[in-house]
């Protein structure tokens, strides 16, 4: 318990200053289906284990769980099981917390939790991850050599690049609506340096089976609740009426 707290703790440590550094993004929307898409899960987990797993841990996950999502033991083994050799071990990863916190200037947070954690701090969620993951630029004033519009001077640097390609970010000077003597950087788009093995369509696609797979991280059993939940629904309105009828005849002779 004490590990899922601080879990939790360090994923809304990492929502919450991102939402104070990225107060005014509007947010793209993450495509919902990709949940319940197996192929998109099954690419979502295989982008995770080899593009995040290297500095995020995934600690209250077990390799083995991947079979719910259609995946077998053998295809487990064979493409995702790098940090261990044990199907039933949990996704750890070999970074050494104070070699992380030198180079990062923080150790990475799990991630096991950090979509759940979003959706619950203010239901964001998904989405937030979506633009994120979308949003990285080149910054030659950070120390990564990167920098985010969606979470403004982060200590991440851009581990998908090689997919995305690099980006720089234009922003223009405006005068503050609220103090005329004062000027702000408004966002005004990206431009592709180089590009990336991926089309920009392709990128989006991939980081929607990412974040798919992320959300379907922190609760695997999501669908299978849900599911229950609506059968539950639908067995009570038919338990009412039968009760409700069940009452009348009960009581149709009494006076």
């Amino acid at each position: 318990m004490k590990k899922i707290l601080a879990s939790l703790l360090a994923a809304f440590a990492l929502v919450t200053g991102a939402q104070a550094a990225g107060g005014a993004l509007v947010l793209d929307k993450f495509p919902k289906e990709r949940v319940s898409d197996l192929a998109a899960l099954q690419n979502g987990a295989k982008l995770f284990v080899n593009y995040c797993l290297n500095c995020h841990s995934a600690a209250f996950m077990r390799f083995n769980r991947l079979k719910d999502i259609g995946l077998t033991e053998q295809q487990i083994k064979d493409n995702l099981l790098f940090p261990t050799d044990k199907v039933g071990e949990v996704m750890k990863v070999s970074l050494d917390a104070k070699d992380a916190k030198e180079w990062f200037g923080a150790v990475p947070p799990d991630l096991t939790l950090v979509a759940r954690s979003r959706a619950s701090h203010d239901g964001s969620g998904a989405d937030y991850l979506y633009t994120y993951l979308r949003t990285f630029y080149r910054d030659d004033t950070r120390p990564t050599g990167w920098n985010n519009l969606t979470f403004p001077n982060v200590g991440m640097p851009h581990a998908l690049w090689e997919l995305q390609g690099q980006r720089a970010a234009k922003f223009v000077e405006v005068a503050d609506p609220h103090d005329p003597t004062k000027k702000t950087h408004q966002f005004e788009g990206f431009e592709q340096l180089t590009p990336g093995t991926m089309s920009p369509q392709e990128y989006d696609s991939a980081i929607a089976d990412l974040v798919a797979y992320m959300q379907w991280m922190g609760e695997p059993v999501q669908q299978q609740r849900q599911r229950i939940g609506v059968g539950v629904l639908i067995f009570l309105a038919i338990f009412f009426v039968i009760a409700w009828r069940l009452n009348a005849a009960f009581w149709k002779d009494v006076k």
